[in-house]
């Protein structure tokens, strides 16, 4: 195919831009409407036909019939549209998948405020029995290795962490 000279392409593309803002201003709205039926966003929906117009005019010089280049832009829109949705799966396909035990911040913060409560509840218990609670159960420890931390003997750290758990439960009764 010979080339064509400058003059012959400003004329194609002062063609392509005269039907082409004769397309738009008909037909926009309508390829959007169809565009939307085949996506769901609509700022998505406005760019694929916007695409549209973009690859017509380029191809404007190319087409055989311009009298269907209604439905060339038709086509374009709804291979655009496939294109777009074809690009998501492929994205979701290969998303990162999120770990199972991510909790929500809204779960984060209500965890700090009950640990704020633990913490204060348990500097609220006589020193004994916080000691008893905070080795069995923070630090997990038996309670033979409590009663000789503690220098008492393995009953005393029953006693004190049966007391101490007792009374952590009624300071702690309004968190449930």
């Amino acid at each position: 195919m010979p080339a064509r000279s400058d003059a012959a392409r400003s004329d194609v593309a002062r063609d392509a831009d005269a039907a082409l803002t004769a397309l738009y201003s008909e037909h926009y709205r309508s390829l959007v409407r169809l565009a939307a039926l085949l996506l769901d966003d609509i700022g998505l929906c406005e760019e694929v036909v916007q695409d549209a117009y973009i690859r017509v005019h380029g191809a404007w010089g190319r087409l055989q019939d311009r009298d269907k280049a209604l439905a060339y832009l038709r086509q374009t829109v709804v291979n655009l549209a496939r294109s777009t949705l074809r690009r998501r799966l492929v994205a979701l396909k290969h998303a990162p998948k999120p770990m199972p035990d991510a909790a929500s911040a809204e779960e984060g913060a209500y965890s700090l405020v009950e640990r704020a409560a633990v913490i204060q509840a348990l500097r609220e218990l006589p020193r004994r029995q916080r000691e008893a609670v905070v080795l069995r159960y923070y630090a997990d420890m038996s309670e033979a290795d409590a009663a000789a931390v503690m220098g008492c003997s393995v009953g005393s750290v029953k006693a004190y962490t049966s007391r101490g758990l007792s009374a952590l439960s009624g300071k702690l009764e309004g968190l449930r």
